[in-house]
Formats: structure tokens, sequence, C-alpha cells
């Protein structure tokens, strides 16, 4: 049952906060390691993520990331390739074992990322500047560590505790992947929180990455070798790699210091394998981060060609039934989500793997003992900013009632997904709608459509809003 004391959530957070403090305050020096499948160091840090479900967001992460980025066929020697080494390195790895993936994307940048729950990704252009075996081993070994340690939901949970008095709809949504990822905004794809990664856990990933390595057969000091090179490099203008991974100093040294005290063993050397690849590689010519780029900005141009009729709302509406709240909406659009999670209602040509072109957003906020429903709004307003900082607001909040329960609007202007002919962004008008419950639960909407469509959009969610229940 749903805890609806009004100090409960404040004291879980409290809680969490605590385990957060005293895990980091327990911290202790890495020993160097040792040989053996049971020395490897294990996962650590307060996750509020399960396995099973760290395996489905990486597996929805995925989707996205290879609809936009250019992906080398499976049957692509290199891919066959970069595969079968990959799985050689995740072999080593112990409990949990999560269904490892290793693709290639068909670009020229350094770079190599993970997505929570298994699935690796190679830039071409780090196996073409990999000079030895062990050098994309050791980035290959480096990215297993990141799923192995679990550093994407463990860095999702701390911006989750960082949001707890904002937790969206509390237990009412569920614990769910889709509530998960409703309470802070989390996005899915290329330049998602679950690529962005501490110091600490960069440090962690290279020592655990080296572990790997070494039990694999491969000399430890090839990734150290090879993140020289980057660093070398990026004196240059820098590869993209240590954009996303940023350097935790003394690499080399903390890396030897590991491996200090592992047997000396005969490590492998290049493969005939790797040398086949590296000459298919060295005629190869992937494109650039700015063409991919220039790609992606044309599938958003698609849905900008969209004809009308696709968008325009049915004057026929049907009626959602959640377990926080009832709303009519038309019947030509179609609802994404449940009656336990957050939801969005648009048409299916609106959406887009970008983001929300047309359609509404609800979800809904748990406030904490004595925080008024503008208090709420305005940590809406933030949080809805914090993931994209060029939303701002047209007006100041203004008060109204919905069906007799309290509520405040907001109009707020953005970019939006669809392109303009220029090739920018168009531009894009919010509604932020937020109303409260009897029993104090805050629901609130987004209406979204681009600036151009939005009064033609008026009347239906006018609708929309006048048909909300909430009590």
């Amino acid at each position: 049952m749903h805890d609806k004391r009004p100090n409960s959530i404040q004291q879980r957070a409290l809680a969490l906060i605590l385990v957060i403090t005293m895990a980091g305050c327990a911290a202790r020096a890495p020993q160097p390691l040792q040989p053996g499948a049971q020395a490897f160091p294990e996962p650590g840090g307060f996750n509020n993520f399960s396995v099973e479900q760290e395996i489905q967001l990486g597996q929805q992460a995925a989707a996205e990331v290879e609809r936009e980025l250019p992906i080398l066929p499976a049957s692509d020697p290199v891919s066959q390739y970069v595969r079968n080494l990959g799985q050689k390195l995740a072999a080593q790895v112990p409990e949990p074992k999560y269904p490892y993936s290793f693709k290639v994307v068909n670009q020229k940048e350094i770079n190599a990322f993970a997505l929570p729950g298994g699935p690796v990704y190679v830039n071409l252009g780090t196996i073409q500047a990999a000079d030895q075996e062990a050098e994309l081993a050791g980035v290959m070994a480096h990215e297993t560590s990141h799923v192995y340690m679990r550093h994407s939901t463990r860095q999702a949970s701390k911006q989750m505790i960082a949001q707890v008095p904002a937790a969206i709809l509390g237990g009412l949504l569920g614990n769910g992947v889709g509530g998960q990822l409703a309470r802070v905004g989390l996005q899915f794809g290329v330049g998602s929180i679950f690529l962005k990664y501490s110091r600490d856990a960069e440090r962690e990933a290279d020592r655990v990455g080296a572990k790997i390595m070494y039990e694999a057969g491969y000399d430890p000091h090839g990734m150290v070798k090879f993140f020289q090179k980057l660093k070398e490099e990026s004196r240059a203008g820098g590869p993209e790699f240590l954009s996303d991974h940023p350097d935790p100093g003394n690499r080399a040294k903390e890396v030897t210091a590991a491996i200090s005290q592992l047997p000396p063993k005969n490590f492998i050397r290049n493969s005939a394998q790797f040398s086949q690849v590296k000459q298919l590689v060295a005629r190869m010519k992937p494109l650039s981060a700015q063409e991919i780029a220039q790609r992606q900005q044309q599938r958003r141009a698609q849905l900008e060609q969209v004809a009308r009729q696709q968008i325009a709302p049915s004057g026929n509406f049907r009626q959602l039934q959640h377990s926080a709240f009832s709303i009519a909406y038309p019947e030509n659009w179609q609802v994404f989500g449940d009656q336990n999670s957050a939801v969005t209602i648009a048409p299916r040509a609106g959406v887009s793997q970008d983001g929300i072109a047309y359609g509404i957003v609800i979800s809904g906020v748990q406030p904490q003992p004595g925080q008024s429903l503008t208090d709420i709004v305005a940590q809406i307003y933030q949080g809805l900013r914090q993931s994209n900082p060029q939303i701002s607001a047209a007006d100041s909040p203004q008060r109204i009632s919905i069906n007799g329960a309290p509520g405040i609007t907001l109009n707020m202007i953005g970019p939006s997904p669809l392109a303009s002919p220029d090739g920018r962004a168009a531009a894009e008008r919010d509604l932020l709608v937020a109303v409260q419950r009897p029993d104090g639960l805050v629901i609130w909407m987004l209406f979204i459509a681009p600036e151009r469509d939005f009064d033609a959009l008026s009347p239906t969610f006018r609708t929309m809003l006048e048909s909300l229940r909430v009590s």
C-alpha cells in the first residue's frame, strides 16, 4: 500500500541521502589487484535500479542510439571481429552476467561507450587508431567495466536522490522503469545521463578493465598506452573519447600500481584476425561527427514534412482512466505509458527519436510538508530547464481553477524537435499546468506544439484540460 503519511517521502529521502553519505565516507584506497575470477572488484555504491531494470533500460537506450548513429551491419567482418573480442573480454566478468553486445559505429572520431545492462559501442575510428590489439582490447575492457560496475545507473540514482523532494507521483506511478525515469526526466540515446561518468567511475573502470584484460590474456599496459596516445592528441583539439570519459589523472601510475601484484604471463600478441581487420579498416572511410549530425537533422526534418492530417486531432474523444487522474483525449492520438506511470498522449507522427513535437506529457509531484503549489511549479520548471536549458518562461505563473481544484499555469518557449526551413530548430510553445488533488498530490501536464500550430491545437488542449478529474 502506498504510504500517504505527510512525512514519509521526506524520511525516505533523508535515509537514502545518509546511505550515500556514509558510503562515501567509508571509501578506502584500493589495494593491488589479485589474479583469479574470485578476486574481481565488486560493484558498490547506492543504486536504485535492479539488474532487470538495468537490462531493460539498456535495451531501450540502445534502440534510441541505433536510430541516431550509423551502425555497421552484424555481418560485416569488422563487426564480427569486435563482437568476438568483446565476448572474450566479457566472459571474464563474474556475476551478474549481463547480455553483453558489441557493435561498431561507422564514425571516424575516436570514441567508445557503454549503456546500462550490456550494450557496448566502438567507433570505427578507434579501431583505425589502435596499433596493437591490446590497445583496442583495453578500450573495450574499460567500457565493459562501466557495465559490470553499474556506473550508468549509479549515476542516474545519484540524480534521482538529488531530486527526491520533487519525486514524481511517488508510489502512485509505481516503481517500474517508466516511473524511475519519469522521476528525474532521464533521457535515452546519445548525450543521455547514462553516458556521463565521474572521474571516480573512470578510475574504477580503468582498474576493473585492467583486471579483465589480464584474465583474458592481454597486457593491461595496452589500455594505458592507448589512453596516453589520446591524451597527446587532445592537445591538438582532443578526441571525443576524452570529452565523454574525463581523465582521472595519473592514469598510467594508478593502473601500474593496480596490476603490480598480478603474476607475469605470456600475453596475447596481435592475432591474425586483428591484422586482417586493420587492413580492412585502413581502406574504410567512416562518417565524421558533423556528417552524422547532418543526417540526424535530415531525419528530424522528415517529421516536419508529415502531412497535417496525421497530426490533426479527431473531434471524437476517448477516456484515459489513470490511477491518479482521468482525462479525455482525441481517439486518433495514442497513449504511451500505463495506468501506473507517467504518460504521454500524442499523435504517432508527432513523436520522434528526438522528442515530442505535438502532444501532452502528464506526470506528478508529491509535495514536501510546507510546499505550496507555487513552489512545486517552480521546481517542475527548474527540472525542465535542467533537461533543456533553452526552455524559458514566457510569462508569470497564473492561478486557475480546474473543475474546482486549484491550479497554476505557466507558458514557456523553447526549441522544437522539428526543423525550420533554414535547418534550425523550430520555435515551440509549452503550456505547463499543475493541479492539486484533495490529498495534496500535484498532477502536472505539459502541452506541447510548435509555436505556429499551438493556437490551432488550443481547442483540443482546452477540451482535455476541462475533462481532467483528479479526485
